[in-house]
């Protein structure tokens, strides 16, 4: 059971490094103040094809991470435990 324990937290490490890249490689997508005065149109080509983009496949990877994550940070949890 050690060895599960000790490949887990390395997967667990490797996971964790790679949600810092990834969220510090994102872009803010946030206009601010002269995207409400101008108004953002969301029916442009580029919002319907966004999850093909560079950015998409970013924010795709990003949250796919996340989810392992939290599943790797529960099972460590319990694993700990017993």
């Amino acid at each position: 059971m050690e060895i599960v324990k000790y490949i887990l937290m390395g997967i667990y490490a490797v996971v964790c490094l790679a949600v810092i890249v990834l969220v510090m490689k994102q872009n803010k997508e946030e206009s601010g103040a002269s995207g409400t005065i101008v108004g953002a149109s969301a029916n442009n080509f580029y919002e319907k094809n966004k999850g093909k983009t560079t950015e998409g496949k970013i924010k795709t990877a990003t949250l796919v991470l996340m989810v392992v994550f939290a599943v790797l940070s529960i099972v460590l949890g319990i694993i700990f435990v017993v």
